[in-house]
């Protein structure tokens, strides 16, 4: 599965400090970004519309696997990672909408 946004993004200089550009206003903007195999827990929780806190604990219960890269132990999530956990969220809430029928009883 492939995540993709109909969104246009754009791509700023990097507040953060990490000399990389941030994303900014969609899913997959850029060529750039498509193509990175890492991407920052910045740009998971951009893609994923959740915040940084939330994509840190993601990370850190092993839910999200992501590595520690370089001097500074700077997170990073494999784009195949990321994709693995949206298609397991989708197979748990599959599930979870089958075992938990909507019902019309107000």
């Amino acid at each position: 599965m492939l995540l993709a946004g109909s969104q246009a993004g754009t791509r700023e200089r990097d507040t953060r400090g990490c000399g990389q550009p941030a994303v900014t206003g969609g899913i997959w903007e850029t060529a750039t970004v498509a193509t990175d195999r890492f991407l920052t827990l910045t740009d998971v929780a951009d893609i994923l519309n959740i915040s940084a806190s939330q994509t840190y604990a993601l990370v850190r219960t092993g839910e999200l696997p992501a590595i520690k890269i370089g001097g500074r132990g700077q997170w990073r999530v494999e784009r195949a990672m990321l994709e693995a956990y949206v298609e397991r969220m989708y197979e748990q809430t599959r599930r979870f909408v089958e075992e938990h029928p909507f019902t019309d009883e107000g």
